[in-house]
């Protein structure tokens, strides 16, 4: 396989999924942009416009079946100045996933075969270590590694005690604290590496952006400043796209997330909050519901200020958004099974009578 599929992420995973296909005709690109429903590919031969098919659209029953940036796929080449094909999405190693906005119990793919997510957050009024808790959520849930970028230390000369803060609730995941207008990015390119690909994450106006124009030494993504009154950003980015660094490595850059919900977090949760979880071993009962039991020992933890209230409180919140969510998708589940169902016996209805004729 080419040298610059490889430089794009290419292994022997993809590649041993690839020829299992054994579809003549295909070649293999990764997805490198998404554009209000356009894609972009890298291939061996450089970058392509592309298509899903429409057979592959219509047989898709969800959003995350089909191609999202990181994916890698199987597509036709173009004809006659047409775009190419996707004809075949290969299996994702993992896939950042949060549920969509709205009431939907729907699952919405951030990016697709990650190995680093980077938590993006600044130190102005975008620092929320409850939200914080649901990105490390959601990055667990991906099983890629986890760092955290607390940016924006040049509005912030009391950095220092936050940083630890954050380091606290991060277990063994690393954080560095920088300021993305000027300032040494060595600690950040040091999580950095040739051929991993890293999705940058966070709210609008984080700076994600701001950073990964700085590692590309230029000016690739637009940015915008955040507004005055609550430091919020305005949605600069609006599409996902992949870029190659100087160095080697792939950076995604995604639009700012508002509404921040994990999709499935039922085994990320135990890790995310280990300092809970482990308070609540030496708890007299098994089943401690960590409220007004006898011997609570994480009741005794947040009496003592060993444990801040707010972070048993974020974790209960996180449980019940689960089980809500959980609840929808089963609704969901047996609609389309119904669905499914009342298709196949309109089909058979129909042999029946043209039989009959």
């Amino acid at each position: 396989m080419s040298d610059l599929l490889r430089a794009f992420g290419w292994s022997g995973y993809f590649e041993s999924r690839f020829e299992a296909l054994a579809e003549p005709g295909l070649e293999p690109g990764r997805v490198v942009e998404s554009r209000r429903g356009l894609l972009r590919l890298q291939t061996a031969g450089g970058s392509l416009a592309a298509r899903v098919s429409g057979r592959r659209l219509h047989r898709a029953t969800q959003a995350a079946q089909l191609p999202v940036v990181g994916d890698w796929v199987g597509f036709q080449p173009p004809i006659d100045h047409g775009p190419a094909v996707i004809r075949a999405l290969l299996e994702r190693r993992n896939h950042l996933a949060r549920k969509a906005a709205g009431a939907r119990a729907e699952q919405q793919l951030v990016a697709a075969n990650v190995d680093l997510v980077l938590l993006v957050m600044g130190l102005d009024g975008d620092y929320n270590l409850r939200r914080l808790e649901r990105f490390l959520a959601m990055a667990e849930e991906c099983g890629a590694r986890a760092a955290v970028v607390l940016n924006k230390t040049d509005l912030d000369p009391d950095f220092e005690r936050r940083l630890d803060q954050v380091r606290g609730l991060c277990g063994g995941s690393p954080v560095v604290a920088l300021s993305a207008l000027g300032g040494s990015l060595e600690a950040l390119e040091l999580l950095l590496a040739p051929r991993e690909t890293v999705a940058f994450v966070g709210s609008s106006g984080a700076g994600k952006s701001t950073l990964i124009n700085r590692l590309l030494g230029d000016v690739a993504i637009a940015t915008r400043p955040v507004r005055e009154s609550d430091s919020r950003g305005r949605h600069t980015t609006t599409h996902r796209e992949l870029f190659r660094l100087p160095g080697g490595s792939l950076v995604i850059d995604n639009p700012g997330v508002r509404e921040m919900q994990p999709w499935s977090v039922e085994e990320a949760l135990p890790r995310v909050f280990d300092d809970v979880e482990r308070l609540a071993r030496a708890c007299r009962f098994a089943d401690c519901g960590h409220t007004n039991e006898p011997a609570c020992a994480v009741q005794a933890a947040i009496a003592s200020g060993e444990l801040d209230a707010d972070r048993l409180e974020s974790l209960r919140r996180l449980e019940r958004e689960a089980d809500a969510l959980e609840r929808r998708k089963d609704v969901r589940a047996r609609r389309e099974r119904d669905r499914k169902l009342g298709k196949l016996y309109r089909s058979i209805q129909r042999q029946k009578r043209d039989r009959q004729r």
